[in-house]
């Protein structure tokens, strides 16, 4: 039996009709002539209309973002072609002229769109054991060093559990450890002395008291991410791009819906992230135009999510990219959690059928939440959705509690524990109590109780629970005279 063509017509590029193809996309041949300024105007496309910071719609004006550029380099397939067509857009050392080109005044050539550029790459190798993993920032390191307009930047995982990371990004810190236990989907909150504690130690402890290995996968994202945006804010950045490409985006937008995620489907392509806790003196006295109200807002950008990974590989191929790799080690098989088996069957699926990961994005783009959301989870900063909890009790099969050993006529003195739930969001509840029977939590009730992010311990301590958790804040007078300094009356 004869194979089936992959070509529609014939090899030729259908863009200069003239060459013969080199790479085939969707059915559609181009020329390696004509694939470059292929992917430079989708990369564009993408970027282009988030530059400004009030948008422009159709009229193109001068492209000047309001704060700096911050880079998420994960040394995969896609950060690497990010990187490279953002110096090559952006960053280019020849001016207009030097180069024999006649660009405008808003050619990105003649003037920076950004002021700063900054790479940052979050280290993952002691999440788990020692020897385990490999430290990969000096290679990373070397392939940033080849574009000398980038600033690198070296994040290590357990930073979120590091007191005095939190402190140099002006966040405050509790004078005692919260932690939640997750033997039960209330994760009572209790808190004890604040000690001297290894944030190695936190994050692997942590980790290992997550119920599933998709539970494990899901936080080592969530908080690598959300290093970039505290990183990203402390360095008045406006934007944050990450190397999500096409089949990246709708392998995370499956995974996303099938862990829980689905009303927050459209901050996977485009999110404007604005944090929770309270702003700094240094961020509420900053007059730049992309701080609103004293507040920094950071736009989270994927330019990559219009080209797919097999343009990617081409781009990286022709163009002699280095390619470091991901860190593969806390899934080496991939079939192990929800993510992994949503891409071995997208990517199977999408050799078969070549538009199966842009249908997936373009429907999820035309999906938006009923309901308004109510307030932001504390875990991984996203909107949440209204009256979870109260869904989740009709839908629930739950075992009885205990009977309490006061009479029904008596109250007792004791204060009613203080639950974490609350402030999480449906993805971040899931992924904290999720059981199956291949649970990798340990057993005992000092494993379930797990440590807690900087900024979730920040927010616990600055949201309207803090008084009924009995936590305050210690201010000094000239503090609390500039709080009230309004309402006094000058002599």
């Amino acid at each position: 039996m004869p194979r089936k063509s992959k070509f529609d017509k014939s090899k030729t590029c259908i863009k200069c009709k003239t060459a013969r193809g080199n790479i085939v996309i969707r059915h559609a041949v181009y020329c390696k002539t004509c694939f470059t300024p292929l992917v430079v105007t989708k990369y564009k496309r993408c970027l282009d209309p988030h530059i400004n910071a009030a948008p422009d719609g159709q009229r193109r004006s001068t492209l000047k973002a309001s704060g700096n550029l911050l880079i998420g380099l994960s040394g995969g397939l896609g950060s690497t072609v990010l990187l490279d067509i953002t110096s090559r857009c952006y960053f280019s050392t020849k001016s207009s002229t030097e180069d024999g080109r006649k660009g405008g005044k808003a050619h990105p050539k003649n003037d920076r769109v950004w002021k700063q550029a900054s790479v940052c790459f979050v280290d993952t190798s002691r999440a788990f054991s020692e020897g385990v993993t490999k430290d990969r920032s000096e290679d990373i390191r070397a392939m940033v060093e080849q574009h000398k307009e980038f600033e690198f930047i070296v994040l290590r995982l357990e930073d979120a559990f590091d007191i005095s990371w939190w402190k140099q990004l002006g966040g405050y810190v509790p004078s005692s450890d919260i932690r939640a236990n997750l033997a039960n989907e209330d994760l009572v909150i209790t808190e004890a002395h604040l000690q001297s504690s290894d944030p190695v130690a936190s994050l692997r402890s942590y980790l290992s008291s997550l119920p599933t290995a998709t539970a494990v996968r899901s936080s080592i994202n969530t908080l690598a991410r959300l290093l970039l945006l505290h990183t990203a804010r402390s360095m008045q950045c406006s934007h944050l791009l990450l190397g999500t490409s096409l089949t990246s985006l709708s392998i995370s937008l499956i995974n996303s819906i099938a862990q829980g995620g689905g009303f927050n489907v459209l901050e996977e392509s485009f999110e404007e992230w604005t944090p929770q806790i309270a702003r700094s003196a240094q961020d509420a006295s900053s007059d730049s135009p992309h701080l609103a109200g004293g507040v920094c807002t950071v736009r989270v950008v994927r330019p990559l999510r219009d080209i797919g990974m097999k343009e990617c590989a081409a781009w990286a191929w022709w163009n002699g990219l280095q390619v470091v790799g991901k860190d593969r080690t806390f899934d080496p098989d991939g079939k192990q959690t929800i993510g992994g088996l949503t891409k071995d069957f997208i990517v199977g699926l999408e050799r078969d059928y070549p538009s199966t990961v842009s249908t997936i994005a373009r429907t999820c783009a035309k999906l938006a939440p009923k309901n308004e959301p109510d307030g932001q989870c504390i875990v991984c900063e996203r909107p949440a959705q209204r009256g979870i909890q109260d869904w989740k009790s009709r839908i629930s099969i739950r075992s009885l509690e205990p009977p309490s050993p006061h009479p029904p006529h008596v109250a007792s003195d004791d204060p009613p524990p203080i639950s974490l739930t609350p402030h999480l969001c449906y993805a971040c509840h899931t992924t904290l109590i999720s059981r199956s029977s291949r649970s990798t939590v340990q057993n005992g009730a000092e494993a379930s109780l797990a440590p807690l992010p900087v900024w979730t311990r920040s927010a616990l301590v600055e949201s309207d629970a803090a008084d009924v958790m009995g936590t305050k804040r210690l201010v000094d007078h000239e503090d609390m005279r500039n709080a009230i300094g309004e309402f006094l009356l000058h002599d």
